[in-house]
C-alpha cells in the first residue's frame, strides 16, 4: 500500500520525451511511499490504487521542487548603499576598490553573531521556500580566513539541521582577498589548512571560487582544485562573468559540476564544458543589478548542448533575490531563454549541477518526493508571473 496518492494534477516530470522537454502527463496521479515517488502516470492507469491518504489537487500543475544551485545566503548586514554609487555611474570593480563589495560583507558579517546569522539566513531560506524551493545551495566565501570559513560553514549545517529544506553547503574558498592581506599567504591558508579542515569536518559537499582580474588568477585557482580533488570534493567556479579569463575551461578540465555566471565565456569554454558535462548557471539577477550589457552566449551553449541552470544568485551586493520566479523570468526576459528552458534550468539541470540529479530534479519512480504544485493553466507561466506562490510544497512525501 502507498501512503500518499496525489491525484487530479498535470505533471511536468522533466523527464523528455517525443520532442517533448518538459516530460508532460496530463490528467496523472503520483504515488509515493515513504520519501520515494513510486509510480507517475496517467490518472486512470492508477485508479484503484490502494494509498493511506489520496491527495485530489483540483487540477494543479506539479513540478519538482524547484532548486536553487547558487546562493549567497548567509551573511551580515547589507550594500543597500552601494545601489545608489551604482545609480550614480560607479562600476562593480571602483566600489570593490573603494573598499565596498564583497569586503563590506565581510566586515559585516565578522560583526554579527552566530544566532544573528541563523536566523537571518532562515528567514531567506523560508522566503525561498515560498516561493517553490526544495533544495539549495549556499556558499562561505564571506569569511577573512579559515576560522571565520568554518563559521560560516557551521552556520550553514545549523540551517540544514534544523529546516526541512535540503541545503548543499559549498565552500567558497577563494572569494576576495582580504584588505593589507598577503596574497601568496593568504591563497595557502585557505587552501593548505581551510580546505583539508572543512573536508574532515565533513562541512563542505563542494568546492567554489570567484576567477576573476579583481579576485583570484587561474593559478591560484588551479591550486585550489587540485587540492580539491585529492579530497574527493567536486568543484564548482564562477567564472568569466567581468572578463573571460578562461576559467570555464579550467573548471571544465575539473570536471566542474558547474561555471557560472559566463557572460564573457567563449566557443572553446562552452566545447570544454560540454564534453566535461559541467553546467551552465546562469545568474540572471547579477546581470540585472550590475547593469551589464553582455549577455551570457546563450545560442553557444544551446549550440554545444551544455545543461543550463539559473539561479537566484541571492547575495547582498550584486542580486538580493529571494523570488525563484523572478530568476525564471528574468532568464527568458533578459538572456532569452525558452520557459522550457528557465523551468529546466530550476529543475532537472539546477540538480546536475549540485550533483544531485539521481536524488533530484525530475518526477520518476525513485526520486526523492520533493514537489511543488502551482496554480497555473499551463507551464509557461512558471516563467511568465513574478512572484507566483505554490499552492503546496511537499518535502521527501510530507507538505510543508
Amino acid at each position: 500500500m502507498w501512503d500518499r496518492l496525489l491525484t487530479d494534477c498535470h505533471v511536468m516530470t522533466m523527464v523528455p520525451r517525443d520532442g517533448d522537454p518538459l516530460g508532460l502527463v496530463r490528467n496523472a496521479a503520483i504515488g509515493i511511499v515513504g520519501e520515494r515517488i513510486v509510480r507517475v502516470g496517467r490518472r486512470t492507469e492508477l485508479a484503484g490504487t490502494q494509498a493511506r491518504e489520496v491527495v485530489p489537487l483540483g487540477g494543479a500543475w506539479v513540478t519538482p521542487g524547484l532548486v536553487d544551485c547558487h546562493t549567497h545566503l548567509v551573511f551580515g548586514g547589507t550594500r543597500a548603499a552601494e545601489h545608489a554609487m551604482r545609480r550614480a555611474g560607479a562600476t562593480y570593480e571602483e566600489i570593490a576598490r573603494a573598499g565596498g563589495g564583497i569586503a563590506s560583507t565581510v566586515a559585516a558579517t565578522a560583526a554579527a553573531s552566530v544566532p544573528e546569522l541563523v536566523a537571518q539566513g532562515r528567514q531567506r531560506l523560508h522566503a525561498l521556500a515560498r516561493g517553490g524551493v526544495t533544495t539549495v545551495e549556499i556558499k562561505s566565501g564571506y569569511g577573512s580566513d579559515p576560522s571565520s570559513e568554518l563559521r560560516l560553514l557551521n552556520v550553514i549545517r545549523t540551517l540544514a539541521r534544523s529546516e526541512p529544506m535540503r541545503v548543499v553547503p559549498t565552500l567558497l574558498a577563494l572569494h576576495a582577498l582580504p584588505k593589507g592581506a598577503d596574497r601568496a599567504a593568504f591563497v595557502e591558508q585557505m587552501i593548505e589548512e581551510l580546505l583539508p579542515t572543512a573536508a574532515r569536518l565533513g562541512l563542505a559537499a563542494g568546492v567554489d571560487a570567484f576567477c576573476e582580474t579583481i579576485a583570484f588568477t587561474r593559478e591560484e585557482t588551479e591550486r585550489l582544485f587540485e587540492a580539491a580533488d585529492r579530497l574527493g570534493l567536486p568543484v564548482r567556479l564562477h567564472a568569466e562573468q567581468l572578463s573571460n579569463q578562461q576559467g570555464a575551461a579550467l573548471a571544465a578540465r575539473y570536471r566542474a559540476l558547474s561555471a557560472d555566471h559566463l557572460e564573457h565565456l567563449d566557443e572553446a569554454g562552452a566545447r570544454a564544458m560540454a564534453e566535461a558535462g559541467t553546467v551552465a548557471v546562469l545568474l540572471p539577477g547579477a546581470f540585472y543589478a550590475l547593469q551589464e550589457s553582455r549577455k551570457p552566449p546563450v545560442d553557444l551553449l544551446r549550440e554545444h548542448r551544455v545543461g543550463i541552470a539559473v539561479a537566484t544568485d541571492c547575495n547582498p551586493g550584486t542580486s538580493p533575490m529571494l523570488l525563484p520566479q523572478l530568476a525564471m523570468n528574468m532568464g527568458c526576459t533578459l538572456f532569452g531563454l525558452t520557459p522550457e528552458e528557465a523551468i529546466a534550468g530550476m529543475t532537472i539541470n539546477a540538480a546536475r549541477a549540485l550533483g544531485l540529479a539521481q536524488e533530484i530534479g525530475t518526477i520518476e519512480a525513485g526520486k526523492a518526493a520533493d514537489l511543488a504544485t502551482w496554480r497555473i493553466a499551463e507551464p509557461a507561466e512558471l516563467g511568465y508571473w513574478i512572484g507566483l506562490a505554490p499552492e503546496r510544497r511537499i518535502y521527501r512525501g510530507v507538505d510543508q
